[in-house]
């Protein structure tokens, strides 16, 4: 028997957790005590992993389709059917002619967040696609324009903050996202223990809301007349303190906010006008404050403007870059604005622009909600080969209907995914990969993103047969290189590793795979480490807690934040326009978190689909009444997308004229194998989900506040 400490991958929280194998079988899953950063918090999604390893739908060899099949090959077989077939169409139609869809596990996988780029950028195709632009590329945006890089977020410094106002978040059950923070509820009961506030703005009283000292249900897809009533209250009573903050636009944004007073607003929001006031002078006169929105924010037609006045609250209440405000995190490796020389290059978006709908790129992303035009739409460009990594999106983008039917025009598709799911079961190749405690682990997205500064290395804790997706992706990258499907991967890894070795000033070491990278990043990042120093360190390293980083780490041109840029700013205009529309009655739909559900992902293990984790659709008790409905029956609703059946749930938990349904669900198709997400299929709500109602600026998805009709089934 033996027992590892190991970083769990499957969400943003990193939380460390103790792993015991006896005879090559998982027995027990266990927060780790000694993790210098969770100090033994586990969630069921963490417990879950020995379920996972296990689990008999996981696939363990390749599968090609052969007569309209998906059969087990060998992996020599499946790359040569790959290279059979990918690098004539290129040649045929052009490099465009193939998309990729990056899915969320992608960024929680060290291999794919390493050598995913690798093979992207030799495929060289403007098609690309990830689950940002389901869920969060308006911050990107937002965070790009006002500080010069996409990844300069600032984050809530939660361990010392006094005042929190949180919107469109619900991190009890998320366990945070743009804000890596295991145990959210401790630090959140520790907010409260030392004199603090928390207030929730949220159309829904969830498990945060349920915590918080107020909670003020607002109207779905309104927070951004919320947001600017407050920055016009402040400007109004002269309660702005910007410090010694280098700061551009303030009077602009003075400007821009004079439309948006409170009594503006109340009425599309549904908050009080003296309500929104004394949240602005609550928020101004806390000693150390901050302002924090998740998806509820970023999942919206003005997510970016959402997003930016996020930003400018914090800023304008002196709150940015200050102890106990919105911080940012010196990641001790991979983290852009870490390095000692920079480019003040700017940010820039729109370098290209969709074909169907003329829709701009960002971080070189396109918005996936076009994905579907892309293959439909015939044409020169048209999309004819799709590769998807660690991702679902036929249940994961808006209208996934028309996604999933528009994969029957693909010629070609490639999956690189641990099932055979509601997306892979479409594909002609699928390559699976190992289980977490199959490969090792470093964080190396999130813990840019991270409320305190800290390191862990996890080793992989079992053997695998099968091969790790970096030598997966690496050969994919010979396939459309001319290398071939069997390319010498040690002079790739190499090549590789040179690379990032010359770009970051040191020697590349003599490990390989993720291990030299990450060994490369820590000792050319911040602090005087090495993957040596975190190998000795199984419980992780503890680097401190936040601390000021203006104005070194800013890239804009300026060398300041640009609180007005004019790439946000062009949006205000069609905002100030709701302000003239009338608020009609219509029935608005909003998602729902689940604390044993992760996305679609999470949902074949059977500890993980019991309990409350139910694909309803909530009402309020007012609603269900005037629509006939009562708790349980099964209700259908519509949108100008899809109708989908779903079983009722009357509750007062949630604010009249909304519907609250979970995403992820709709396992039950056929062809894929996964029995127990199958058993506990329910509904995909993302059906329901507009491809037309987008954030103007960044493109992204409005899963928030979709107007539907619903009635008895």
């Amino acid at each position: 028997m033996t027992q590892t400490p190991v970083t769990c991958p499957l969400c943003e929280a990193t939380c460390g957790l103790s792993v015991t194998v006896t005879e090559g079988q998982v027995t027990r899953v266990r927060g780790d005590d000694a993790d210098v950063f969770s100090h033994g918090y586990i969630c069921p999604k963490g417990a879950s992993l020995g379920a996972l390893h296990h689990d008999p739908d996981r696939l363990r060899a390749p599968l090609v389709r052969r007569d309209g099949e998906l059969v087990e090959v060998s992996w020599d077989e499946a790359f040569a059917e790959i290279e059979r077939r990918l690098p004539p169409l290129i040649a045929e139609h052009g490099r465009d002619a193939v998309a990729v869809y990056a899915g969320n596990p992608s960024v929680h996988n060290t291999s794919t967040a390493l050598y995913g780029p690798v093979f992207y950028k030799a495929l060289n195709t403007r098609n690309f696609y990830t689950a940002s632009t389901v869920d969060q590329l308006p911050k990107h945006f937002s965070a790009g324009h006002m500080f010069g890089h996409a990844l300069t977020i600032p984050v809530p410094d939660l361990d010392r903050v006094d005042h929190l106002l949180m919107l469109g978040a619900n991190p009890l059950v998320s366990n945070g996202s743009l804000m890596t923070a295991p145990d959210v509820r401790g630090r959140l009961r520790a907010l409260r223990d030392r004199g603090g506030k928390l207030v929730v703005v949220d159309p829904k009283r969830s498990r945060t809301a349920e915590l918080a000292d107020e909670h003020h249900a607002i109207r779905p897809g309104t927070d951004a007349l919320l947001l600017f009533a407050l920055v016009r209250t402040l400007f109004a009573e002269d309660l702005t303190d910007t410090r010694d903050l280098p700061v551009n636009g303030v009077d602009e944004v003075r400007a821009l906010a004079e439309p948006f007073t409170p009594e503006a607003v109340a009425v599309h929001t549904g908050l009080d006008a003296d309500v929104v006031r004394t949240m602005a002078r609550e928020l101004a006169s806390a000693g150390r404050a901050v302002v924090y929105g998740r998806i509820g924010t970023t999942t919206q037609t003005f997510g970016t403007l959402a997003s930016w006045l996020i930003d400018v609250l914090n800023t304008l209440t002196g709150n940015l870059d200050r102890e106990g405000g919105a911080m940012f995190p010196l990641a001790a490796a991979g983290q852009a604005n870490a390095r000692a020389a920079k480019k003040r290059r700017g940010f820039q978006t729109g370098r290209w622009r969709s074909r169907v709908r003329d829709l701009p790129e960002v971080i070189g992303e396109l918005p996936v909600a076009t994905l579907a035009d892309e293959i439909l739409t015939p044409g020169d460009g048209r999309v004819r080969a799709l590769v998807t990594v660690c991702g679902n999106p036929c249940l994961s983008t808006p209208n996934a209907r028309r996604l999933e039917k528009a994969m029957a025009r693909l010629d070609f598709m490639v999956s690189v995914d641990v099932y055979l799911n509601e997306t892979s079961r479409h594909a002609d190749v699928v390559l699976p990969g190992p289980t977490p405690l199959e490969r090792p682990h470093y964080d190396l997205t999130l813990y840019q993103l991270a409320i305190r500064n800290v390191a862990n290395w996890t080793p992989a804790v079992l053997p695998t047969e099968v091969p790790q997706e970096w030598e997966t992706l690496l050969r994919l990258t010979g396939i459309v290189t001319g290398l071939g499907s069997d390319p010498d991967l040690k002079a790739l890894d190499d090549l590789v590793a040179d690379q990032t070795a010359e770009r970051l000033g040191v020697e590349k070491g003599d490990r390989h795979g993720p291990e030299r990278l990450i060994d490369i990043m820590l000792r050319g990042g911040p602090y005087d480490l090495t993957l040596a120093d975190l190998e000795a360190a199984p419980h992780g390293v503890d680097l401190g807690p936040l601390e000021p980083r203006l104005p070194e780490i800013l890239t804009t041109t300026s060398g300041r934040v640009e609180l007005a840029p004019e790439a946000i700013t062009v949006d205000v205009p069609r905002l100030a326009e709701v302000l003239d529309r009338p608020v009609n009655g219509e029935l608005l739909l909003i998602g729902r978190r689940q604390l044993s559900s992760n996305n679609s992902w999470m949902h074949n293990l059977a500890p993980l689909v019991r309990g409350s984790n139910r694909c309803t659709a909530q009402l309020h008790p007012d609603d269900a009444t005037r629509l006939g409905l009562v708790d349980g029956a099964t209700a259908v609703v519509r949108s100008r997308a899809g109708e989908i059946e779903v079983p009722v749930e009357v509750t007062d938990a949630i604010r009249p004229g909304v519907v609250s349904i979970p995403h992820g669900w709709g396992h039950d198709v056929a062809g894929a194998r996964t029995s127990v997400a199958r058993a506990h299929a329910g509904v995909n709500a993302n059906v329901l989900a507009d491809e037309t109602l987008l954030d103007a600026l960044s493109g992204t998805a409005a899963l928030n506040g979709i107007p539907v009709q619903i009635e008895p089934a």
